[in-house]
């Protein structure tokens, strides 16, 4: 499905359903939870998506201080974004709890304490940097969003196949019923604005080119990301649903074709950790 202007693809984003609805999450088997096997191994995984999906408030904050986040059409979106992210977090906290991890009730206000003072003052100068460029910055803003949705989307659903929880792969399920949408929305509106400026191209494309990393990175500890994707992404055919599903998606957006950074920092990190164990 292709559109022609951003506020077609935000009428077909409003007109999706939400998926984590109250009914949903009402009829989540909770009780279930520790009637199946957990590897202990997955439970720093499930932390990192916790804490990524629970740091997109801040994320959002940011955005709204430059001309993308500041796009009537945009801010709409992200307003209902922040939300169902928020949802995630907690579902996935909740299930932790429910499987024998306690998180603590002040987990949220910990995981933002935790962010590196180095992250909050990059993200400043970064903000500052796309305030200069103007509106012409919003096409990579969105191809990250693009790529951030779509990576999580493959983590998620490999964590599903990993961990083999009914539960929990039902919870995953629908997180990434939301996260599909989310993507759609980033990706759609990145190649409206790609279509609409070669300069914006070009700097789209040198910036993930050299500085793209793993959703979450600086906001987490370096550690932590690299265990996350590691445990998901490695072992035999672990890259192929970013290979498969994220590259060439990517590479489809005007100004990108043939670039392979997100398989081949991916796969770099899966080498190193690797090498380590």
């Amino acid at each position: 499905m292709t559109f022609e202007t951003k506020k077609d693809v935000l009428d077909w984003y409003e007109k999706q359903p939400r998926t984590l609805t109250k009914e949903f999450m009402g009829a989540i088997a909770w009780n279930e939870v520790k009637n199946y096997s957990f590897d202990e191994k997955f439970v720093p995984v499930l932390l990192y998506m916790r804490d990524v999906e629970a740091l997109t408030d801040m994320y959002y904050d940011e955005l709204r201080r430059t001309p993308t986040g500041k796009d009537p059409i945009i801010s709409k979106f992200m307003e209902r974004w922040s939300s169902e992210e928020q949802t995630h977090g907690e579902l996935l906290n909740r299930f932790l709890n429910e499987a024998g991890f306690e998180t603590g009730e002040k987990w949220q206000t910990q995981v933002r304490r935790d962010v590196s003072r180095f992250y909050t003052v990059n993200n400043y100068l970064i903000g500052c940097l796309t305030n200069l460029i103007g509106k012409k910055f919003t096409a990579t803003h969105m191809t990250f969003g693009a790529i951030h949705e779509m990576s999580t989307t493959q983590g998620y659903r490999r964590l599903e196949e990993l961990a083999g929880h009914p539960v929990l792969s039902e919870i995953l399920r629908g997180i990434i019923r939301e996260e599909s949408a989310h993507t759609h929305f980033y990706r759609s509106v990145a190649r409206i604005e790609l279509q609409n400026s070669e300069f914006a191209q070009k700097l789209s494309r040198f910036i993930v080119k050299n500085f793209w990393t793993p959703v979450g990175s600086g906001a987490k500890p370096k550690k932590e990301s690299d265990y996350t994707i590691a445990t998901l992404f490695g072992g035999e055919n672990g890259l192929d649903s970013i290979d498969k599903n994220v590259s060439p998606r990517i590479q489809c957006l005007p100004g990108f074709e043939g670039l392979t950074k997100i398989s081949d920092k991916i796969g770099q990190i899966v080498s190193q950790q690797t090498l380590i164990v």
